[in-house]
């Protein structure tokens, strides 16, 4: 009679190699050598197999010193049907549609199922705090069998290094949908089931490295198609009596008292006309006559009745913003993406308003330089694959983006892509001086143009409009908490590796951290052309961690 003996593997991994369940991954040495800053989150993988002809659950175990500081989770393997444009170059792992590895999941009671045959990863992050004593700590991830005995295990180092990481400069704004949020969980808007989900939501947002909320002053005309609308998510409720308006803002205060808790310093407010153009206003509801209307929105040119609202409702919410201490800190925007062919409307728009926002902060996001040269936008957020004529004419305070259309040589997070390509950006952005990074889709769980919701555990890709991973980088867990994925966690490496950086440059100067940089690359770093592999990234960091050792 044939016995079958169980084999168990598991290898280290670095938090940038993404495991397919029908690939085996390699072990990169050169990739595994870990080092952190107190302050910070360090992360790293263990991929997992074994062959036997059943399923089994294993029990999860970490043995380290850092034990209390070390939290493990499973990444889990979602759906995407539309996993990269056919406009793309080869720097992606993938481009069929198929099951990528992306929500990191807690465990089950420490237990890990494994299937026969199939690969599937562990991910382990280390929260650093200044408690702990500098040092080489191992961490060791075992398999253990219901006999208790050890089926495989692996063991990382990591060295801890008494230096801390400054407080993070750029400012980071992912657009937040608190309507896709009431959507999902079908709870109604601003009621307090909903306030709680904000709450996590915002939570978690400010914890990875996002400092700016898109604030909902009344519901952001983004993403939504012509003659349509998205949920209704007002902060602010508006009263009408003969062309008086009256502003109540109790709502924007419980907001900003939940942002603020967070540690979110800054409040970007929602677009004041609509997306591709500025020719109508945003959905606005007014009550008169005691009753509720949609008083604006595409049926209301930018230019005309809504300029009279907007002369009474931007100085009351500048009085308030004031009230707040937050006006300083406040950005507000026009109108998101122009194009050439609505310079006039967006200029028509801009002239509209800026008696009184004439010394506040307004940023847009854009392509076209000549919108910038004209003084149309004072703060422009450049796409990163049109950023080079900013760069070229030295502009101060320039933002960047990415989102579905920059699929071709940047940087970006679709799912489809290397991990690497997600981290770069932090050392991108420091070594342009880049005063601030925006992105669309904090947990955007619409379909494009938001004609309808969708699941994004099944749908990952707006229901085949954006590659996936581009819409959103947390899930909506069953517990009304957000689930990550392993894209925000890469993302938030890049803004430790940036905060870093500025803490090295305090020490050496800027000029010589870039010579780091670059030192081992045959070509400057840009916006297109820099390292594309996952060593790059870890031993850059490794030296940066120890150029800091000797300043301690």
């Amino acid at each position: 009679m044939e016995q079958t003996i169980n084999t168990y593997r598991m290898i280290l991994l670095s938090s940038l190699t993404k495991v397919f369940t029908d690939e085996e991954p390699l072990f990169y040495p050169e990739c595994c050598r870990l080092t952190g800053l107190y302050g910070e989150t360090v992360s790293f993988q263990t991929a997992c197999s074994f062959s036997g002809e059943e399923k089994e659950t294993l029990q999860v175990l970490i043995d380290s010193p850092l034990e209390k500081q070390i939290r493990i989770r499973q990444v889990i393997s979602v759906p995407s049907a539309y996993p990269a444009h056919e406009k793309r170059d080869s720097h992606y792992l993938r481009h069929t549609p198929g099951l990528y590895p992306d929500l990191l999941r807690n465990l089950d009671h420490d237990s890990l199922l494994l299937v026969p045959g199939k690969w599937q990863s562990l991910w382990v992050y280390v929260s650093l705090t200044s408690e702990i004593n500098p040092g080489i700590y191992p961490i060791t991830v075992s398999l253990i069998k219901s006999d208790q005995s050890i089926a495989a295990s692996v063991t990382a180092t990591l060295e801890i290094i008494p230096a801390s990481l400054p407080m993070q400069e750029l400012i980071h704004t992912q657009w937040f949908h608190g309507d896709c949020l009431a959507d999902y969980y079908h709870v109604p808007v601003f009621s307090e089931e909903h306030w709680t989900i904000l709450e996590h939501f915002i939570s978690l947002y400010a914890k990875r490295g996002m400092n700016m909320i898109l604030t909902p002053i009344f519901t952001p005309p983004l993403d939504t198609a012509r003659g349509g609308e998205r949920t209704t998510i007002q902060l602010v409720d508006i009263i009408e009596e003969n062309g008086i308006y009256q502003f109540d803002f109790t709502r924007l205060r419980r907001w900003v008292s939940i942002c603020k808790a967070s540690g979110i310093r800054y409040f970007e407010m929602a677009h004041l006309f609509t997306q591709w153009g500025a020719e109508s206003a945003p959905k606005i509801l007014v009550t008169t006559h005691g009753t509720e209307i949609k008083r604006f929105g595409w049926h209301t040119p930018a230019i005309g009745d809504y300029t009279c609202f907007l002369n009474q409702f931007l100085p009351a919410l500048k009085e308030e913003l004031k009230l707040l201490d937050l006006l300083d800190d406040t950005w507000f925007h026009i109108s998101d993406e122009p194009k050439p062919a609505n310079f006039n409307s967006y200029a028509a728009a801009r002239e509209s308003v800026m008696e009184h926002l004439k010394g506040c902060k307004l940023i847009d996001a854009l392509s076209d330089y000549s919108f910038y040269e004209s003084g149309l936008v004072d703060r422009p957020v450049c796409a990163t694959d049109h950023i080079e004529a900013f760069l070229q004419h030295g502009v101060p305070h320039l933002w960047s983006y990415y989102c579905t259309a920059q699929c071709v040589d940047v940087a970006n997070r679709f799912m489809a892509m290397p991990s690497e390509r997600n981290r770069i950006y932090g050392i991108q952005v420091y070594k342009f001086g880049i005063e601030g990074i925006l992105h669309w889709g904090f947990n955007f769980y619409n379909s494009e143009y938001s004609l309808e919701h969708i699941n994004p555990y099944l749908v990952t890709d707006s229901g085949g409009s954006f590659p996936s991973g581009d819409a959103f980088l947390v899930y909506p867990g069953a517990d009304r908490h957000p689930e990550e994925s392993i894209r925000l966690m890469v993302l938030y490496e890049a803004i430790q590796d940036h905060r870093a950086l500025k803490l090295l440059e305090q020490h050496i100067g800027r000029e010589a951290v870039i010579d780091l940089l670059e030192e081992d690359l045959s070509e400057p770093i840009t916006f297109q052309t820099y390292p594309k592999s996952a060593a790059y990234l870890i031993a850059v960091r490794n030296k940066i961690n120890r150029a800091l050792k000797q300043f301690i």
